[in-house]
């Protein structure tokens, strides 16, 4: 089924105002070795808000396509907020709306100075863990992702983000399952060696991730992380059509 024409987005994404400021935890502690290969333990005390990492990168770009914040307007009660964040994460990810249809939130500058203050709302509201593992898109990663559709895909994101689109893409080394993670996309430049992406990374929102693109290898590498060793991986655009 073709996707829709996009609308243009509201607003390019801002990473200090259209991020989330809390984390989608962890689950386990990594320690990696020159090799690559993880020793893991869990997490002590156990994690309260893990397995959310699309959950975030969603409802990230919901409320950038379907919301407006007006920090200069008096500030709601809890039970209108509540409402009005279940109303954006009812909208469709892949397309943004009229503005004239935008909800809107007073009294903040964006998501992330409203997430701060209402953490626990958003929380319970966003979506549970299992909106992670139910997505229509992971249909893709068990086929073979060559580096024609690498290529293909980097400079698909570059053209969307060049538009002002906020792409979320998938993250994978399938079959291995040493990373399966959802990342927001929202800017580029060009660098020695390649193309360099910055995104909003849901575990680790107080800095951009750094998703590199080598041309010549046709191959996409993230640097080592909290949970990460560095290294290459396949990147999968998702939240764009109906198959995706």
């Amino acid at each position: 089924m073709p996707s829709a024409p996009m609308r243009p987005p509201p607003r390019r994404f801002d990473f200090e105002r259209d991020a989330f400021a809390f984390p989608n935890e962890l689950v386990w502690e990594y320690s990696f070795a020159a090799d690559g290969s993880a020793r893991t333990r869990r997490r002590q005390p156990p994690p309260t808000y893990a397995h959310r990492c699309f959950v975030l990168a969603r409802s990230a770009r919901q409320f950038l396509y379907h919301a407006r914040f007006e920090p200069s307007a008096t500030k709601l009660a809890a039970a209108q907020y509540r409402q009005r964040v279940r109303a954006v994460v009812r909208r469709n990810p892949r397309q943004p709306c009229p503005a004239e249809d935008q909800l809107v939130f007073p009294g903040y500058d964006g998501l992330r100075g409203f997430s701060r203050e209402w953490e626990p709302l958003l929380k319970a509201e966003c979506g549970g863990a299992w909106e992670s593992y139910a997505l229509r898109s992971h249909w893709r990663m068990v086929f073979p992702i060559s580096r024609r559709h690498q290529a293909a895909t980097a400079a698909e994101l570059s053209e969307r983000i060049r538009a002002g689109f906020a792409p979320i893409v998938h993250l994978v080394r399938f079959p291995q399952l040493t990373i399966n993670h959802g990342i927001v996309l929202f800017a580029r430049r060009e660098v020695a060696g390649g193309v360099e992406f910055a995104g909003y990374d849901p575990n680790r929102p107080a800095e951009p991730a750094a998703l590199r693109f080598d041309p010549l290898r046709r191959t996409f590498t993230l640097p080592p992380n909290p949970y990460w060793p560095g290294g290459d991986l396949d990147v999968i655009e998702i939240y764009r059509s109906w198959w995706f």
